[in-house]
């Protein structure tokens, strides 16, 4: 199959119409030189007065010669069209192949002036991408809420009224500093959204760069989507993306194509939170009702210690501006109450976890999936490539029931030999390319394939390249995950030999075998004896871990009869080979780590029973001084339970060998009705209705197909079950950082709305400005989600058991450790709002500037304390976060700044040492009231009366 090129440009056209005009004249002048040469001899053939030089054709030339006979708009059209008439102009495929100087086995050039002139004359195989969203963009977006839009309108009637009543040189701080704080909050979110943007523009960039196999100069090359170009023979197994829009030139497997005609055309990219925010709400409005009430009885006072209101001489305007201060209190109130940082919270989360996995060779592809797998209670893991290394090699030969080792090839009759040669390099995907600056071949194809392949070239000295030549492929039957084996018909050349060749898991060939080949070249009939005898060869081979591999064939009698259905009984055995893929070394600590955090772990596999138990016992998921009946199965055993014994069973079962992909789609079903989170891999075509059926989807990022990749949430980039494990971890840590924003955030909520909401129908007044809040709302938020949703996976995450899906978001320790801090802040801080001025001997403002930087003190300290939900050391590994501590510099050197230079801007008062000390004992008080509540054991603890979920 080879690509065609994007969408014809019309500039082009017009250049290609005038190059064609200049070699139709150039070639016109040459027949006519050639025709007068031919009549006129004697005149033109005289002596030159010159010398002539020969100049050969380069390849650049042939192709520019060969791309005059179908330019970039017909091609274009022939693929958009599906025209197999106008096909049929050109030659068919393969003579559009010749046109395009592809060769339907070696490919194209891969010479850099070669493909550049593809791309040159044709287009390349990419698409231009719709711009992504400016900061611009965000920075609207945020500015349309309607919280932020009333702020605003109440800040320019502030600085309207301000500086109507008191002059420009005094009346614009107060409605100025409101609107400098609002486009500081929406600065700052804007820009953390576009920047998280940015990221996942970035991991969707690395998504779509789908890797492809093509042959050039004769060589399989695996490449970027992106880099193919006309002309490309793309080689496509099963589950994989078709590239671009092309033509179907050879193969056995099923396509997703359109027939016409003998024609197959493929397509392009077909594939072989409310409850906190209502009680914001009510106390904001109660505040707004209170308020408004106080101010006109009178029970409100100026600075001068005025009535601020005074029926009948209290001018318009005095009054428009009250009323304006008032809704803009009650509306930061409400801004500050809804927990709109919880989505950017989860954002950054989500966003900083998959970025670090990346790091960690996996990609995520759907968010939910992060936070999903730190519940998951099960995972159904594959064997090959991902608990083991998936480096197959042949380590055991063995001819019927004699053993090879240590024997050389001349030591195997010869029949048996070309027979064997045969099998393997007829019936192979493989590839073997040789190049004349290397002396060893080089193999290509899937792991098993490749090791057969290595050891028939190397060790047994048979040449692949050569059999291949001299024999045609009547039909093939290709692999089957449920009948494990692939055949191959084939005739040999100017012969009428037909030989059928089957090769697949050795205890299904043997089964339809009746005799077997020698060391001699004597063939031997299987009685059962031998037969019991070859089976127990094949169990030790299965014992060493090792897959076993049988090799068979048949001779069919007839004149070039292809079958369709190829015949698969009467066999004759030709040998067995023992493939060796050893155990991950990483993966007995990474099961074990799994278990201790309550993780069950079941093998699903096609390997036989022995080969699997092995494997599940050097992995550590099998204890093999128990009894394995109850926890190792095989796939039609355990399709053919009832319901009820399967639902009985299911926990106990821990490996699940010679199983099919809907024995594992049965599996996650029957996993899931029982209650669990359950996460799958899985790396075919068939492994994606278990994929889309587990609660996580894992799919392989090597030897994966690209529908499995399309079925999973993550993608596993190195195959490796140790990254599966990671990928708990960091499944766990996103929940977790999530659960302590939430705390975090919440105590801030409680905390000023109490404080807020009292003081206001006790003193008639709020304690905290307009600006104040939306800087404790900056802190809280952005800041705060920063600060925690960058906490990095610990040890500890590992030791905890799984999150139930019933289970609430806001745990009873949460409730606990949010409670306490947050009596302890409303308290401290009504104290002051009271009793301030006499305990501290200072006037108003000063007594307010105290209350504002105690509080916001407060949050700083007990972000410290959110870092830990239950362990009382809160600074754990905090100096390894560089962010969590940049922002808490960060904050308290602009509290800093708010306090003792932006008087004006943030209504303070500067404070001297001693105030400042008190400031930062009454917030660091926090620390040991945290550790004084986290010895309360959970147990202990009443039962919420109610969810909490967002």
């Amino acid at each position: 199959m080879y690509p065609l090129p994007p969408k014809y440009n019309h500039t082009q056209k017009r250049l290609q119409i005038v190059f064609r005009a200049i070699y139709f004249a150039v070639s016109l002048s040459k027949k006519a030189v050639n025709t007068n040469a031919l009549l006129f001899p004697s005149v033109l053939h005289h002596n030159p007065s010159y010398v002539a030089i020969d100049v050969q054709p380069s390849n650049n030339d042939r192709l520019e010669r060969s791309f005059m006979e179908i330019d970039r708009k017909a091609l274009a059209d022939l693929v958009r069209e599906k025209n197999s008439d106008r096909l049929h102009t050109y030659g068919g495929a393969k003579e559009l192949a010749a046109i395009l100087q592809t060769d339907p086995e070696a490919g194209i050039s891969s010479a850099e002036g070669s493909i550049k002139q593809r791309i040159d004359a044709f287009g390349s195989n990419t698409y231009r991408k719709p711009p992504a969203k400016s900061l611009l963009r965000f920075l609207l977006e945020a500015s349309k809420d309607s919280m932020i839009i009333i702020l605003l309108v109440c800040a320019v009637l502030s600085l309207c009224f301000g500086i109507k009543q008191n002059g420009l040189k005094e009346g614009w701080y107060d409605g100025a500093s409101i609107i400098v704080a609002v486009i500081l909050v929406l600065g700052v979110s804007a820009i953390s959204n576009f920047k998280q943007s940015k990221q996942f523009e970035k991991l969707s960039n690395e998504s779509n760069n789908i890797r492809i196999v093509v042959v050039r100069d004769g060589r399989r090359q695996q490449m970027s989507i992106f880099k193919i170009v006309v002309g490309d023979i793309v080689c496509l197994k099963i589950g994989d993306q078709i590239p671009a829009d092309g033509l179907f030139l050879d193969g056995r497997q099923s396509i997703p194509a359109i027939g016409y005609k003998g024609h197959r055309w493929l397509w392009s990219h077909a594939r072989y939170i409310s409850g906190i925010g209502k009680v914001g709400l009510l106390v904001a409005f109660l505040v707004l009702v209170v308020l408004l009430i106080r101010y006109f009885t009178g029970q409100t006072k100026d600075e001068r210690g005025q009535r601020e209101f005074k029926a009948r001489q209290t001018s318009t305007g005095d009054i428009m501006n009250s009323i304006i201060r008032i809704i803009a209190a009650a509306v930061t109130i409400l801004v500050v109450a809804i927990p709109e940082g919880l989505p950017l919270a989860v954002t950054l989360t989500l966003a900083y976890s998959m970025k670090q996995m990346v790091m960690d060779h996996a990609m995520v592809r759907k968010l939910s999936a992060c936070e999903t797998m730190g519940s998951a209670t099960t995972i159904c893991t594959d064997k090959t490539g991902t608990l083991t290394l998936n480096q197959m090699q042949v380590t055991e030969f063995w001819l019927g029931n004699e053993p090879m080792k240590g024997k050389t090839p001349t030591d195997i009759a010869p029949d048996v030999g070309q027979l064997l040669q045969e099998s393997i390099g007829l019936n192979s995907t493989g590839k073997i390319y040789t190049s004349p600056s290397s002396p060893n071949p080089e193999i290509t194809g899937n792991p098993t394939e490749s090791a057969i392949l290595n050891w028939a070239v190397f060790d047994m000295k048979m040449d692949i390249n050569t059999t291949k030549q001299e024999y045609e492929k009547l039909h093939v039957e290709v692999f089957n995950s449920e009948k494990k084996r692939s055949g191959v018909l084939v005739r040999k050349n100017h012969s009428e030999t037909v030989r059928v060749h089957w090769k697949g898991a050795a205890e299904m060939i043997l089964a339809r075998c009746s005799n077997y080949y020698m060391e001699n070249g004597t063939v031997k009939a299987i009685d059962d004896e031998e037969r019991k005898q070859l089976e127990i060869i094949i169990e030790k081979m299965a014992g060493k871990s090792l897959r076993c591999i049988a090799f068979a064939f048949k001779s069919i009698a007839g004149h070039g009869v292809i079958c369709e259905n190829l015949p698969d009984t009467q066999l004759t055995l030709l040998g067995l080979v023992g493939l060796k893929d050893p155990c991950r070394p990483e993966v007995k600590a990474a099961v074990k780590s799994c278990r201790k955090a309550g993780v069950n772990i079941k093998v699903i596999t096609g390997d036989n029973m022995f080969t699997a138990k092995s494997i599940a016992i050097e992995c550590g998921i099998l204890n093999g001084n128990e009894d394995l009946e109850d926890t190792a199965v095989e796939g039609i055993t355990f399709r053919n339970y009832s319901p009820e014994e399967r639902m009985a069973k299911i926990d106990r079962i821990l490996l699940m060998a010679r199983s099919s992909p809907f024995d594992k789609l049965l599996m996650v079903q029957s996993l899931k009705q029982k209650g669990h989170v359950v996460a799958v891999t899985g790396d075919g075509t068939n492994d994606a209705p278990a994929l889309k059926e587990a609660d996580v989807g894992l799919s392989m990022g090597i030897q994966g197909t690209e529908v499995a990749k399309e079925s999973s949430d993550v993608v596993i980039l190195d195959d490796n079950f140790n990254t599966v494990v990671m990928v708990l971890r960091w499944g766990r840590c996103v929940y977790r950082n999530i659960q302590k924003f939430i705390q975090f955030q919440l105590t801030v909520n409680i905390t000023a709305l109490c404080i807020n909401f009292i003081a206001a129908v006790s003193a008639g007044e709020v304690p905290l400005t307009a600006v104040q809040l939306l800087w404790v709302n900056l802190i809280m938020d952005t800041l705060g989600a920063l600060a925690l949703a960058t906490e990095q996976p610990n040890n500890d995450l590992m030791e905890c058991r799984p999150v139930g899906r019933r289970e609430p978001l806001i745990t009873k320790i949460m409730w606990r450790n949010l409670i306490a801090q947050a009596l302890y802040q409303v308290t401290i801080i009504l104290i002051l709002e009271f009793k301030g001025s006499s305990i501290f001997h200072v006037n108003e403002k000063v007594e307010h500037t105290i209350i504002f930087n105690s509080f916001v003190l407060c949050q700083v300290f007990n972000e410290f304390n959110a870092r830990e939900l239950e362990k009382k050391n809160v600074f754990r590994g905090v100096l390894k976060n560089k962010l969590f501590l940049s922002i808490i510099g960060m904050t308290v050197a602009i509290q800093v700044v708010m306090v003792e230079f932006l008087k004006r801007f943030a209504t303070t008062e500067r404070l001297n040492w001693v105030q400042w000390v008190s400031c930062i004992g009454i917030a660091a008080l926090s620390w040991p009231i945290g550790w004084f509540v986290k010895c309360i054991p959970s147990e202990r603890l009443p039962s919420l009366p109610f969810r909490t979920t967002f």
